[in-house]
Parts: structure tokens; C-alpha cells; sequence
């Protein structure tokens, strides 16, 4: 019997380090957005490259193995040289991979990170987006205690529907951080997940997409009306704001060295699945998804610098949550 089985993307991701730091603002009907601008025929020099795994679904496997859960990963990839790396990293980190490989390439993506360590994501899905039903291994996840969903778009997230459908049907639990690629499309388009889930994570921005409102106390609350009896909105160096059954909670961040933020917010969801897994309390929960997010974002890579349980109940030490209105 599986603790979790997380479903989502499987990258391996390029950084790509440069000092190139040029920025531009340009006004948008939403307000106003920051770009990096590179010159346009120049050749921007990288000061070194690291290659790593990444995609949703692998990362929080990871982090919750780290954790001390026993987990496993489905998804999609190739049979290619990708998805031998990606294979090799689960084996690794001791998750079960229940994925299935097929003809075309697996998910890749590569990192453009300016001197300020602002990112820009150029992101190839591959087979990700290519996940069909007929492939999905319905004896096998029927152990598991919980099912963590991240982003799946396309033909993978039609077969996402049916696994939150049976999943409803077993009484399995269901994690859901949908991306903001989803959360665009609408609360309507998700209802299908949204209607099976117990707990939903998004960012702030995320979760503007899914209810009206501007702060985040209000957000999480208006997200639990969606299905969901719990809902969390992050909100960078704010921190997290969760919403249960009449109560709302906020963390506050450590002040913290940021080199690079990506997989931050997977770090948060597995942190806080896990505190919640160990015992359903909402304050250990935030306290141990804040801690593995602080700690990811002090270092390059999605999986480099996820917690033990023994390193995130020492960083726990000296967070604190608070009741808000």
C-alpha cells in the first residue's frame, strides 16, 4: 500500500546561468509586466549549465519520499535518452515509477536565469500531454491512501478526470495543484477534479483565475466552495494562507537567500500533504510545506536541497501560524 501516488509531468530540466540582466516593463490591459529582453542576433554567454529532472509530478514524489512516505510516480515519457535520466532519478530517490513510455520524446525544459535570478521557463511537454486511459494501471492505484495531482493538460488531463472518479469511488484522497495553465481555463473546465478533492494548493495569481477576489484569506475560502475542503493560496515571500471548515491560517516566510525559484510551490505541496498525512493538523502542515519551500529556493533544482523529516522538523522550529479572520 502506497502513502501517495503523485500523477503529473516528468522533465529534465537545463538551467542555464547567464549575467545577462536586461529588464523592460511593458503596460497590459492586467497592469503592468516585467520582461527580460535579449538582444535581438546577439550571443548571450552562459556562465554554466546544470541539467537536472524535474515536472511536477516527480518533484513532489521525490519530496515526499524524502519525507519518509512511501510513494510512487505515474506518468508519461519517452523512450528516449530523457526518460532513461528521469527513470534513473526515481530509482534513485527510491519512488516506485508506475509510468508508461512511448514513441516521441519526453518533457524538457530549460531555464533561463538572469543575474537578478529572475526565470524565464521555456517548457517542451513531450509526452506529458499525451497520457491516455487505456494506460493507466487501474489495479495498481487502487493501494494507494492518496492520490497528488499536478498539472496535466490535453489528453493526459481527460484521463486525470477518470482517476479523480475513481478515486471518489474508493474514498482514495486526492491533492490537487493544478498550474496556471489550467487554472485559466476556469473552475467550470475542473469541476470534474475539483468536486473529488480534499485539499487544492494554488498561488495567488492561480487562484485569481477560479474565484473573484484580491486577498488571499478571501481566495482560500472562495476556493473551498469549488469541492474542496481545504484550499491553500500561496503567495511568494507573503507567504500561505489556508482556509478549513470556518478557520483561516497564515505562515509567514524565513528571510532567506533566493537563488532560484522553481519547484518552490511543488516543495510547498508536498511539505504540507505531508505534515497533513502525518496529523491532519493544519498548522504542522503550513510549517512543514514552508520549510521545504524556503529550503528549495536557496539552491538551484526542483529535488537538489528537498528536507528529511529530520531537517524539516528542526526548520520548523522557528515558524509560526496564525489564526486570521
Amino acid at each position: 500500500m502506497y502513502d501517495v501516488i503523485t500523477v503529473g509531468s516528468a522533465t529534465v530540466d537545463l538551467f542555464a546561468h547567464t549575467e545577462f540582466s536586461e529588464q523592460v516593463h511593458k503596460k497590459t490591459r492586467k497592469g503592468e509586466a516585467k520582461l527580460i529582453a535579449y538582444p535581438v542576433g546577439a550571443k548571450i554567454l552562459i556562465n554554466r549549465f546544470e541539467v537536472t529532472t524535474g515536472g511536477g509530478g516527480t518533484n513532489v514524489a521525490v519530496a515526499l519520499r524524502r519525507l519518509g512516505y512511501k510513494v510512487a510516480w505515474f506518468g508519461k515519457m519517452g523512450k528516449d535518452e530523457n526518460g532513461d535520466i528521469i527513470l534513473r532519478e526515481l530509482m534513485r530517490e527510491k519512488v516506485r515509477c508506475l509510468g508508461v513510455r512511448g514513441e516521441g520524446n519526453s518533457g524538457y525544459s530549460v531555464i533561463l536565469d538572469s543575474k537578478e535570478h529572475d526565470r524565464t521557463i521555456l517548457a517542451y511537454k513531450g509526452l506529458n500531454d499525451e497520457l491516455k486511459s487505456d494506460e493507466v494501471p487501474w489495479r495498481t492505484l487502487r493501494h494507494t491512501r492518496w492520490f497528488y495531482f499536478s498539472s496535466m493538460v490535453g489528453e493526459s488531463y481527460k484521463s486525470l478526470e477518470k482517476i479523480a472518479e475513481f478515486a471518489a469511488g474508493r474514498r482514495i484522497s486526492i491533492a490537487f495543484n493544478p498550474s496556471l495553465y489550467q487554472a485559466k481555463e476556469g473552475a467550470k473546465r475542473l469541476r470534474r477534479v475539483l468536486s473529488s478533492t480534499t485539499i487544492l494548493i494554488l498561488n495567488r495569481e492561480e487562484a485569481k483565475c477560479l474565484v473573484r477576489g484580491a486577498e488571499p484569506a478571501s481566495l482560500a475560502k472562495s476556493l473551498t466552495a469549488l469541492g474542496p475542503e481545504i484550499a491553500v493560496v500561496t503567495d511568494g515571500k507573503k507567504g500561505a494562507w489556508c482556509y478549513q471548515l470556518g478557520n483561516a491560517y497564515h505562515i509567514t516566510p524565513p528571510k532567506v537567500k533566493v537563488v532560484e525559484t522553481t519547484g518552490a510551490g511543488d516543495a510547498f505541496g508536498a511539505g504540507f500533504l505531508a505534515g497533513f498525512i502525518k496529523r491532519a493538523d493544519i498548522t504542522l502542515a503550513l510549517k512543514m510545506g514552508q520549510a521545504n519551500a524556503s529550503s528549495v529556493i536557496q539552491y538551484h533544482g526542483a529535488k537538489n536541497k528537498l528536507l528529511t523529516e529530520k531537517e524539516a522538523l528542526l526548520a520548523m522550529e522557528r515558524l509560526e501560524v496564525r489564526r486570521v479572520r
